[in-house]
């Protein structure tokens, strides 16, 4: 079966859909995550770096509601307004897998929502926990 995850940690969803979902237990799914501020709902303002850092951290309170933490995850997706910006990001978010980083796709995309620069998704795999499943 699966569980809708939801936290406050992270931005709310801007639609129809969950931030994120844990299938079969043990698999979760991120939706795509854009440089919004949880706390106040604000697109974060900075460098598109600053930016991949904000998609990150959303990613990682998804994840940490689901009972996973980025060290779980298999495979990402990386959505850039322009493809010029690949090695900010890229650096950016190597900083979150220093060791054994999952498999991930990148592409340059014609717009994203309320005009981000960058929107990231992920997929992770966990190990049942009874307790919480």
């Amino acid at each position: 079966m699966n569980k809708i995850i939801s936290t406050p940690n992270a931005p709310a969803a801007i639609g129809p859909y969950s931030q994120g979902v844990k299938a079969c237990g043990s698999v979760v799914f991120v939706s795509g995550q854009l440089p919004f501020i949880p706390e106040t709902g604000a697109l974060l303002e900075g460098t598109v770096g600053e930016m991949t850092v904000q998609c990150m951290k959303n990613i990682a309170a998804i994840l940490a509601e689901a009972g996973a933490s980025l060290s779980d995850v298999v495979k990402t997706t990386i959505f850039l307004k322009d493809l010029n910006d690949f090695a900010e990001v890229n650096a950016a978010y190597a900083t979150f897998f220093p060791e054994n980083p999952p498999a991930r796709a990148c592409v340059q995309v014609a717009k994203l929502p309320r005009d981000a620069k960058v929107e990231i998704e992920a997929i992770a795999s966990v190990t049942l926990d009874p307790a919480r499943d």
